[in-house]
């Protein structure tokens, strides 16, 4: 198992370029399961749970490969991926082993149903933040026509044919709204989705669907109107660049006292981030080369955040924010409404030297606060990259443990890092001892 090994303090000063958005790979992956041509995605990064989708794609039958294709967009890139069904599908079976440890597994149910009338999925896993269940799934295709039962620990959803309905999320889900939308493209008729996930993702699978020959119009609102089509065909799309990744290295200019400019980026998919970091005391530059995030005088300034779905500040910044909060002149509070258990960073934090109060969904952070070298654990995706970004402006040496979490959504983190001058390593458990 690896380590990160992190000496600091290092101001982070450069460029860096986002890969792409890992949960816009996901569902654009679980599209191949809807057509029998080629799908070409580029920018596709290279993490944990993408390879973890392609096994899972193999079992049911499409195969993946990297090609030497290139991508007009981006002459320089590293090729792309294509999806192909290599062989006729023997089962429509998700298995436990498959989906453990990965909760948008469950976005191949949605287009196994879909494609051919029956999808048996094991109930998904991934990072310990929260219950995070799939009822909206469920609940969205039953309306549709299917009959849908919870078995051993399995979705069982069955349906001759998908029938077009009027569905209103209880609350907005991206991968609720991407499942449906997998679904609804081949029912019959026209599917009007209310209260939607309005994230870049959901935009980025509707605009691929389209590439395909779907008919789905509104997508990134709040109601999208899915006309039923008979089949999808070949595209070729490029995964919108990943804004999560992209904020963490914002914040981590910030944190460190550098200059980063974060390349081939869009200002308003991380708008949110942009207005919390300009309030902080960070310099913002938006310009056609990219987002540039500059310390300033080195003061920052405590302010108060409450996590929400997009368009609102997004809960995947969370931990890295409060990492940035503590460095901060004043009390900041940090509100989390998407996920009942994601401040399980903040223990690892008071390693660090800071001082956060947990509250059930607050916490108040106290700064600023020197924060000095110690060894931590990754408890999820997000708290890895918080305690990395700690651990690049802590003072001596860091050791973050179970940094497989960060590999689920962070391509190079410590290659990227390295570019921007930071002292990290990846070492094996024993070297970091």
């Amino acid at each position: 198992m690896d380590k990160f090994l992190i000496s600091g303090p290092t101001p982070l000063v450069g460029r860096v370029r986002a890969s792409g958005a890992k949960n816009a790979a996901l569902p654009a992956l679980a599209a191949a399961l809807l057509t029998d041509e080629p799908l070409t995605l580029h920018h596709v990064p290279r993490v944990r749970d993408l390879r973890t989708m392609r096994r899972l794609l193999d079992y049911l039958g499409v195969g993946s490969e990297e090609r030497d294709a290139r991508d007009p967009e981006d002459p320089q890139g590293s090729g792309a991926l294509v999806l192909q069904r290599a062989r006729p599908i023997s089962s429509t079976d998700a298995p436990y082993d498959l989906v453990k440890t990965m909760r948008a597994s469950v976005l191949v149910l949605g287009p196994l149903l879909a494609r051919y009338g029956f999808a048996r999925v094991s109930l998904p896993g991934g990072c310990a933040i929260g219950v995070r269940p799939i009822d909206q799934h469920l609940k969205g295709l039953a309306a549709l026509g299917a009959e849908v039962r919870l078995a051993g620990g399995y979705v069982e959803a069955r349906a001759s044919h998908l029938t077009g309905t009027r569905f209103r999320f209880d609350l907005p889900t991206v991968t609720g709204t991407e499942n449906l939308l997998l679904a609804a493209c081949l029912a019959r008729g026209t599917t009007v989705l209310e209260n939607c996930a309005r994230e870049p993702e959901v935009a980025d699978l509707a605009r691929l669907l389209n590439a395909m020959g779907a008919r789905i119009s509104g997508a990134g609102g709040g109601t999208i109107v899915v006309d039923g089509v008979d089949g999808l065909g070949a595209a070729a799309h490029r995964i919108i660049p990943d804004r999560i990744e992209g904020g963490t290295y914002l914040i981590g200019a910030a944190i460190t006292g550098g200059d980063v400019l974060l390349e081939q980026a869009g200002a308003a998919d991380l708008a949110p981030l942009l207005d919390k970091l300009a309030e902080v005391g960070v310099e913002i530059e938006v310009s056609p080369a990219g987002i540039r995030a500059r310390a300033g005088d080195g003061t920052l300034r405590a302010r108060d955040v409450a996590t929400a779905p997009h368009p609102g500040f997004p809960t995947d910044l969370q931990a890295q924010y409060m990492a940035l909060m503590t460095r901060a002149e004043g009390m900041s509070t940090i509100r989390e409404t998407v996920f009942e258990n994601r401040f399980q960073h903040a223990p690892e934090l008071a390693r660090m030297g800071a001082r956060v109060d947990v509250d059930g969904g607050s916490a108040r952070v106290h700064g600023p606060a020197e924060l000095t070298g110690a060894t931590v654990m990754a408890t999820d995706l997000r708290a890895s990259a918080c305690l990395v970004l700690a651990g690049v402006a802590a003072a001596g040496e860091t050791v973050v443990s179970r940094i497989y979490h960060l590999d689920r959504g962070y391509e190079g983190m410590e290659l990227k890092l390295q570019g921007l001058g930071a002292r990290v390593a990846r070492v094996a458990e024993s070297q970091a001892n």
